[in-house]
C-alpha cells in the first residue's frame, strides 16, 4: 500500500510541472508579439531621407575641411645625367618659381641656364599661370637646370594633354641619356692617354 501513495504523489508532481511548463511556454510566446506590437507603433509614418536627418553642424564642418585642404598640384620628376629634379606645379597660389626653396634667378646665377629652367614654360606661353616649386639634387648645375625643364614639361603635359605634340617636338619630354664615359685604368680621363716622351 505504501508504495501506490508514492507512485500517486509522483504522477501529481509530473502532471504539476507540465502545467507549469505549458503556462510558461504561453508567457514566452506572448512577450514577442507585444514587443512586435509596440515596434510597429514606434516606427514613422513617412521615411526621412538622409539629406533632412543630417545635422547643419555637420555640413559646416565638411565646407570648412574642403577649405583647409592644400591647393591641387601636378607632380612629375625630371632627371638628367646624375640630377633629378621633382617639379609640381599649382594653379593657385601666387605665381612664382622657386628651386630648392629659393627663386630660380638666385639659383641659376647665368641666363642660359634660366633660359634651359623655363623653357617648357616660355614654350608653351604659361609663366604667369602656374606656382612653380622644384626640388633638385645630384649632378652639377647644368644637368640640374635640364632636369627641371624635363620634370615641368612632364608636368604640364598631365595639366593639358594638348601640350604634348609640341614639347615633343621641341625635345623637352625626352630624358637625355648622354653621360660622362668614366676613367679607364692608365689613362688620364676616359680616353685621353699620358703624354709621350722619346727620351
Amino acid at each position: 500500500m505504501p508504495t501506490t501513495k508514492k507512485t500517486k504523489k509522483s504522477e501529481a508532481q509530473k502532471t504539476s510541472t507540465k502545467k507549469d511548463q505549458g503556462a510558461a511556454k504561453k508567457t514566452r510566446s506572448k512577450k514577442p508579439i507585444q514587443r512586435e506590437a509596440a515596434k510597429k507603433q514606434l516606427k514613422p509614418a513617412v521615411s526621412l531621407s538622409p539629406k533632412t536627418t543630417k545635422p547643419k553642424k555637420q555640413i559646416q564642418k565638411t565646407t570648412t575641411e574642403l577649405e583647409k585642404r592644400p591647393p591641387r598640384y601636378y607632380e612629375s620628376v625630371g632627371r638628367r645625367k646624375r640630377a633629378v629634379a621633382r617639379t609640381r606645379l599649382f594653379t593657385r597660389g601666387e605665381k612664382e618659381f622657386l628651386v630648392n626653396g629659393r627663386e630660380y634667378r638666385q639659383y641659376f646665377t647665368t641666363e642660359e641656364l634660366r633660359a634651359i629652367a623655363d623653357g617648357a614654360l616660355r614654350k608653351m606661353k604659361v609663366v604667369d599661370k602656374f606656382r612653380v616649386s622644384v626640388k633638385v639634387r645630384g649632378g652639377g648645375i647644368n644637368g640640374q637646370a635640364e632636369a627641371v625643364r624635363h620634370g615641368i614639361a612632364r608636368a604640364l603635359v598631365k595639366f593639358n594633354l594638348d601640350f604634348r605634340k609640341r614639347l615633343k617636338r621641341a625635345g623637352y619630354l625626352r630624358r637625355d641619356p648622354r653621360e660622362t664615359e668614366r676613367k679607364k685604368f692608365g689613362l688620364k680621363k676616359a680616353r685621353r692617354a699620358p703624354q709621350w716622351q722619346k727620351r
